[in-house]
């Protein structure tokens, strides 16, 4: 009922007062691993203003213009505006009054999102500027309020098409275009004042030790501490099941609670502990704070990801956290649940948030439904050639991961996604202070693309093949068997061997119901075609010895169409299907890579063509002007083509490797070479491509890549150079053509007979 009213009173918006009665639009507890007793939500309907003149001032102006409803940003339906265009600055204002009964003698505002730069004025009195798009942020209101009636006024600078600000899937164009959609421009998460007392429990960070059945808590307190305490109580089930108290002293205050009750969290049973903290001075209570928590660990050994010591298969689904009425802002609290479940139905047991940080409420569902997630930051839209931007990336981001490092759901970080060379730099940076900020999880610098980070934890890669076939070529029967690994002298492969590795997008079939959209590949003809390609794409991840995998994606949002679930949350498929398909078991939890040293090794091989790491190199023929038809083929003239030694092109970090200066969007190579014998037991490529590589035996393709290596890695090609391979003179072609960013091509074939 309440719902209907709500939408109800949006259709008759032009006609209310802002002091007319209406429901609370997400009305819910905004921060439930922070509760206190005194709150007031101010989400509903404000005063709204809107102007491209960055010198205008809204402050004691006798009415604003328009009306809107937060907390939906004014392009979404339910703001009442829907207002799509650019504009770059947004006023609010309203009205209120603090409880009758409201005993905290101390009061915080709290905005839990605003895109981008955002001053608060309380009766005309500026309070704070907060430079963001995602972070939550709060100020201390109590010297600027009066008795009675109080004037709250918000404006947000948001200049998206500038390069200055992170916008993740914002588009910079007017109109919604391929993988970029509607803006939010201004408040999207619920705002609200909130009581505490004259000292309180500011933050706090805490450390989950199953093996020791506690946890380790450093708490915050803002205000006077002499003479202060906290205590900590965790309860399990009603039941109080450990405490623990210490003097408070500004921040630096911690806490061991000993559980007498250990109950572990996990993907089939979150379990969750009840906490309370209580500030006190001698016997006054100061302060209370209730929140929850989960007892996990998130470990690496080897090449596996473990949580709770456990070989969990991540069967994740990438969420871009869109709703059509509501844009980044979910129109409910059971909207948000309802994802998850979603999710969860289609054989998922986590997901990507992707280029969004989420609602604090999502991350409590995920808690309370068992439902592993990795947090990423919007950086979509940064010209990392400003430095300007760096410094807001970086605090912002730290903001967001203390805000939410306490959810035992969050299993991973994710700063940046597909980011080009010019990042590096502030990727490396934000990695190193997100270890530092939270040591308990892995990290990864950034999703899909550039990985410049020297001691990576994990990596990963996306790959948009539709074909089952060549897709398993790379990701299953890459050279990693029983027959040993990548040898020493070529690197540490950064694909797959000593670091936790997964394919972190891939998928994304197109699949039309409402027309006018797009997805990944060609459309299969049929449901039946589709099933068959999801089973084989899935199959080959399934098969391999990754710690998982992330499906695109899991609705379709707007023009892009190629979800498990319609933009309205429609499902497109039989998803007892698609969760038969997914749930199977994993390769990886049979046997998880944990003792993968062994893996890269100094077996010996035979050189038959060499690497810029061989002793036993020779010199490649090569051009960069389209050849004939025929140019694989041994016997092909190629005398007038030019000679060089790899590696080839021009790649950030592997300058030291570059023989040979490539920067034309094409290269073909050929080189030939001797073999008495051509009786061999396993073969592979150790190769470095940036990007679309093909490699040819005597006229045959014996391996093809999409995407790019990230480092030097081994590929399985036993069965087609058994099948190429003669005695006496060969010929080995290759065609690398680039796409953008560095470009390197450089390759060893290896046998053993």
């Amino acid at each position: 009922m309440i719902r209907k009213c709500f939408f109800f009173a949006v259709m008759l918006l032009p006609a209310i007062s802002a002091s007319f009665a209406q429901p609370i639009p997400r009305p819910e507890y905004p921060t439930p691993q922070m509760v206190r007793s005194e709150w007031l939500n101010l989400n509903g309907v404000w005063e709204f203003t809107e102007t491209d003149d960055d010198d205008a001032v809204f402050l004691e102006e006798k009415s604003y213009p328009d009306k809107i409803i937060v907390p939906f940003c004014r392009e979404s339906k339910l703001s009442g505006l829907e207002r799509k265009g650019f504009i770059k600055n947004v006023w609010y204002r309203r009205t209120f009054e603090l409880p009758s009964d409201w005993k905290s003698p101390r009061t915080l505002i709290h905005v839990g999102a605003s895109d981008y730069k955002t001053g608060v004025w309380v009766n005309g009195q500026p309070v704070g500027q907060h430079i963001g798009g995602s972070a939550s942020f709060a100020y201390d209101i109590t010297k600027y309020l009066t008795k009675g009636e109080n004037t709250l006024v918000i404006h947000a600078f948001d200049d998206t098409r500038s390069g200055l600000q992170p916008l993740g899937k914002q588009a910079s164009s007017l109109e919604s275009q391929g993988c970029v959609y509607t803006r939010t421009t201004g408040i999207w998460q619920t705002v609200w004042l909130e009581g505490v007392g004259s000292s309180y429990i500011m933050d706090y960070k805490l450390e989950s030790d199953p093996d020791n059945s506690r946890v380790l808590i450093q708490a915050e307190v803002s205000g006077p501490s002499r003479g202060l305490t906290i205590k900590a109580d965790a309860y399990a089930a009603g039941k109080l099941v450990g405490s623990a108290t210490t003097p408070a002293d500004w921040r630096d205050n911690y806490l061991v609670i000993n559980l007498s009750k250990k109950h572990l969290w996990s993907v089939d049973d979150p379990y969750l502990y009840t906490l309370k903290f209580t500030l006190m001075r001698g016997k006054q209570v100061v302060d209370k704070l209730n929140s929850y928590f989960g007892l996990r660990k998130v470990s690496i050994q080897g090449a596996a990801i473990l949580i709770n010591d456990k070989p969990v298969f991540q069967r994740l689904v990438l969420d871009q956290g869109y709703y059509p009425d509501g844009i980044w802002t979910a129109p409910t609290d059971d909207a948000l649940r309802h994802d998850i479940e979603m999710s969860q139905a289609a054989g998922f047991n986590g997901a990507r948030l992707h280029q969004k940080v989420f609602d604090p409420r999502y991350h409590y569902w995920a808690d309370k439904l068992g439902y592993i997630t990795w947090g990423e930051y919007p950086n979509w839209g940064l010209n990392y050639s400003n430095p300007f931007v760096n410094l807001n990336v970086v605090d912002e981001w730290v903001q967001v991961v203390r805000r939410d490092r306490n959810h035992p759901s969050i299993v991973g970080w994710c700063p940046f996604n597909e980011s080009n060379d010019a990042a590096v730099a502030l990727q490396n940076s934000v990695v190193n202070i997100t270890r530092a900020v939270d040591p308990s999880r892995p990290i990864i610098d950034s999703s899909g693309w550039t990985h410049g980070i020297p001691d990576p934890e994990v990596l990963d890669a996306h790959d948009y093949d539709q074909n089952p076939v060549t897709f398993r070529g790379r990701w299953v029967d890459a050279f990693a068997g029983e027959s040993g690994g990548l040898p020493k002298r070529y690197g540490t492969s950064k694909l797959r061997a000593l670091q936790p590795f997964f394919v972190s997008e891939y998928g994304g079939t197109h699949w039309e119901l409402s027309g006018g959209g797009w997805g990944y590949g060609s459309t299969p003809k049929d449901l039946d075609e589709f099933y068959t390609r999801y089973k084989g794409l899935a199959d080959a991840l399934l098969d391999s010895t990754h710690f998982g995998f992330c499906y695109t994606q899991l609705t379709d949002v707007e023009q892009e169409h190629n979800g498990i679930y319609t933009y309205d949350r429609k499902p497109k498929f039989d998803i007892a299907k698609i969760k038969k398909i997914n749930a199977r078991k994993a390769a990886y939890e049979k046997n998880p890579p944990i003792n993968v040293s062994e893996k890269v090794t100094d077996d010996e091989w035979d050189v038959l063509v060499g690497a810029f790491q061989d002793t036993s190199r020779a010199a490649w023929r090569y051009t960069l002007d389209k050849p004939a038809d025929n140019w694989m083929n041994a016997g092909f003239n190629d005398e007038s083509w030019l000679v060089g030694y790899g590696a080839f092109g021009k790649r950030p970090g592997w300058e030291q490797y570059v023989s040979t200066p490539w920067t034309t969007k094409d290269i073909w190579l050929r080189q030939d070479f001797e073999v008495g014998n051509a009786n061999i037991k396993d073969a592979m490529l150790a190769i470095h491509y940036d990007d679309e590589t093909q490699v040819y035996l005597n006229g045959e393709c014996i391996w093809q890549g999409s995407g790019w290596s990230d480092g030097y890695v081994g590929m399985n090609v036993t069965s087609a150079v058994k099948k190429a391979l003669k005695p006496g003179r060969n010929t080995i072609a290759v065609h690398c053509w680039q796409d953008w960013g560095g470009q390197y091509i450089d390759l060893a074939l290896l046998v053993k007979k």
